[in-house]
């Protein structure tokens, strides 16, 4: 070990302070172990700025999402391994290595392998974000949002100036002229559309006036469209609290955006029609409504006073005295029944006391007085006798006389 290397040891082995600070070559030396540590890895993003110079590869690696970048190298020794028809926009994965140069404190970006992002790849990495997604959730009909049957607002992301633009706000103002649109331009194609169009999402979904939101693209080739399956952007709007409806204009393709959106339009035209109801159609099916209700309302009241015909028709309702009248013939049917069997028994009693009078009558002794005879008794009302003694004083008692008597005498005669 020599001298500088031991003074580096030594210093690396001390606490930096303000009376004991490190010299510059052991804060470098420092440095370059730490970021030595890290060793080589695989990095992602797109090309710029390429410049070969004999043989040497020089060039921009920035990031597909921020405007982060990195200048990159490779020797010549190492083209074998370096894809040779990259140009300019390529995304690409590299196989890199920093390092640090103690001698100037300056990094470098060592690239060991470099190749282009093939369609196959991209595709399977999409179908595993698919199926994680799925996995979460994300794509289920019942954690979906539904859309306003007339929204109050729509947000609308989409290119400025686009066709996708005027088709969503024509044929919606066509369905229903008084409808309202917030809408938020952005990119809609390469990567740095990705956080105009987060941004853009976060923006609307914090707007109260808004219901719903449109993303909207006039199609375009698989590579466009690569952007509507970025990762952060599909989970920015599978967590918007506000319906997204994903119109990108595609059949053939399907980006991620179409499975976690609330809903899926094929075209912008389609989005615009699904989103907003068609007022003359509205007005029809209210019209329908309104015919329907209308028939139905007469069917029963038809009913109801064929009902009503039907009762009045009744005798009791058109004359409602007749049961009166009819319960009044028969009590005066049975009084005079009543009164004919009265006068019957009446007569029939009458008769018979009669009957019984002229018996009673027959038997009286009146009327045997009447005829001549007489009652005698003594002066105590008892009727004689032979035992009457001679002197007896008698009462005699004639049809219309009453004559005192005394007894000289009491003869008994054999009948």
């Amino acid at each position: 070990m020599n001298e500088t290397t031991s003074d580096v040891t030594e210093s690396q082995s001390k606490v930096s302070s303000e009376h004991s600070p490190w010299p510059v070559s052991a804060f470098s030396k420092s440095i370059k172990d730490w970021i030595e540590k890290l060793g080589k890895v695989w990095v992602e993003g797109e090309l710029s700025q390429i410049n070969n110079r004999g043989g040497n590869l020089f060039a921009e690696l920035r990031d597909l999402q921020s405007e982060n970048s990195i200048s990159i190298h490779a020797w010549k020794g190492s083209s074998q391994l370096i894809a040779p028809d990259l140009v300019q926009g390529d995304r690409v994965v590299g196989l890199i290595r920093p390092q640090f140069w103690a001698k100037n404190g300056r990094i470098s970006m060592q690239v060991f392998e470099l190749k282009k992002v093939g369609l196959g790849e991209i595709l399977e990495r999409i179908e595993r974000l698919r199926k994680q997604l799925t996995e979460e959730g994300l794509t289920l009909a019942e954690n979906k949002t539904a859309l306003p049957f007339l929204p109050n607002k729509i947000g609308l992301i989409t290119g400025r100036g686009s066709d996708a633009e005027k088709d969503v706000l024509e044929n919606a103002k066509l369905r229903w002229p008084e409808v309202e649109f917030e809408v938020v331009n952005t990119l809609v194609q390469g990567e740095k559309a990705i956080s105009e169009i987060i941004f853009a999402i976060g923006e609307l979904d914090d707007n109260p006036d808004v219901d719903v939101i449109i993303i909207a693209r006039g199609g375009g080739s698989f590579q466009d469209l690569l952007i509507f399956s970025d990762e952060q952007l599909v989970r920015a709007a599978a967590n918007a609290k506000t319906a997204v409806v994903s119109a990108i204009g595609h059949e053939n393709d399907k980006p991620l955006l179409d499975d976690v959106a609330d809903l899926r339009a094929s075209t912008p035209t389609d989005a615009a029609k699904r989103v907003v109801p068609d007022i003359a159609e509205e007005r029809r099916k209210l019209a329908d409504l309104l015919a329907r209700v209308r028939y139905r309302i007469q069917v029963k009241l038809d009913s109801e006073q064929a009902l009503i015909d039907s009762l009045r028709s009744r005798p009791i309702i058109a004359n409602p005295y007749g049961f009166i009248d009819l319960a009044s013939e028969g009590l005066a049917e049975r009084v005079s029944l009543m009164r004919e069997r009265m006068r019957v028994r009446i007569d029939r009693t009458e008769t018979e006391i009669r009957t019984l009078h002229n018996q009673a009558k027959a038997l009286s002794p009146q009327l045997t007085l009447k005829r001549g005879y007489s009652l005698v008794r003594d002066e105590l009302g008892n009727a004689v006798d032979k035992n009457t003694p001679v002197g007896q004083k008698l009462q005699i008692r004639s049809h219309q006389l009453e004559i005192t008597a005394t007894t000289e005498g009491v003869k008994e005669i054999d009948e």
